[in-house]
């Protein structure tokens, strides 16, 4: 008879167990169900846009250097070419070659930061820019509009894809040293003029891409209006004030390929604009010190530029 209820007390157990432990695991399965995967895709067939032939490819490096522009919505109309939602604070670009996913470090050439990055969409679809950053991503590498990058493909560790995966933030890298900075600087093409400073990913087609009509999200291709549109001449911007260039440190806001929308900023908050290399820098100082310069950091951060960086006084 003991022996009959020992019996029935260890199935007991059993059953319990067997419960609790699949009862544990569904928050588990749940959280792996929402967080994105980096299965690859197909790489693709090579594809036109614009009278332009874009190749698919698996590269074992890729180290390039070239202007960044931003990504406004996914290629498929929010959604990815990798089928995933386009998330804008997710750490993420979009490439025309790359395989979808894979990741890469970007550096912004104008300070030295370098953030990782996971590629999962097609695009920028013009020949003037490199790779096209979500919001979130331009934001943790501080700039704005154009912006002369290095991009370098890296195989990160697991821990890091999967921090990217679920939208958070890897750790930065080292800052690159001011002399490879120098060099990477002079590898850079100049930059074409154009009209529009912010781009879209733009899904890719086998066809010819006709002029795309104002106001439609992803209207970026390197394709001439059918007519020229006059415009109003408008006054030359009035010069920012300068400040002494050597010595201390300044703040740095932001680095646009545009001048009226530099000057408009520093005029706002009070700063000077340095030119160079086709890029206008909106800075704060100079500073006596790097604790005095966080006053900057603070007062910029007022205005909403919460990625503002110390630098020399006399850094590019």
């Amino acid at each position: 008879m003991l022996s009959n209820n020992k019996g029935l007390f260890v199935t007991a157990m059993m059953l319990v167990l067997v419960g609790g432990g699949a009862g544990a695991a569904q928050p588990q399965q749940a959280g792996l169900a929402a967080m994105v995967g980096d299965t690859p895709v197909p790489l693709g067939p090579p594809y036109s846009v614009g009278g332009v032939t874009y190749t698919p490819a698996d590269p074992i490096s890729y180290d390039e250097v070239g202007y960044a522009g931003a990504i406004e919505d996914g290629s498929q109309g929010g959604v990815t070419e990798t089928g995933e939602s386009f998330i804008p604070t997710a750490i993420t670009a979009a490439h025309k070659t790359l395989p979808l996913p894979s990741y890469v470090e970007v550096t912004a050439l104008d300070s030295g930061r370098t953030i990782l990055v996971r590629v999962n969409d097609r695009g920028p679809m013009r020949s003037d820019q490199l790779i096209a950053l979500s919001p979130g991503a331009a934001a943790q590498l501080g700039v704005a509009g154009m912006a002369p990058v290095r991009v370098r493909r890296v195989n990160p560790p697991e821990q890091e894809r999967a921090v990217l995966r679920g939208h958070g933030q890897a750790a930065e890298r080292l800052e690159t040293p001011a002399a490879l900075l120098k060099v990477l600087r002079g590898k850079l093409g100049p930059m074409k003029p154009t009209a529009a400073t912010r781009t879209v990913a733009a899904k890719p087609r086998p066809v010819a891409i006709k002029p795309a009509s104002a106001g439609r999200p992803g209207a970026d291709f390197d394709t001439p209006a059918s007519k020229p549109v006059a415009q109003p001449a408008k006054p030359a911007p009035k010069p920012i004030a300068a400040s002494p260039r050597t010595g201390g440190y300044v703040v740095q806001v932001g680095a646009f390929s545009s001048q009226a929308r530099a000057d408009a900023l520093a005029r706002s908050l009070g700063a000077r604009v340095d030119a160079g290399g086709g890029i206008w820098r909106v800075r704060l100082g100079p500073y006596a010190t790097q604790l005095a310069a966080q006053a900057g950091v603070r007062q910029a951060a007022a205005k909403g530029f919460e990625n503002s960086r110390i630098m020399a006084n006399d850094a590019r």
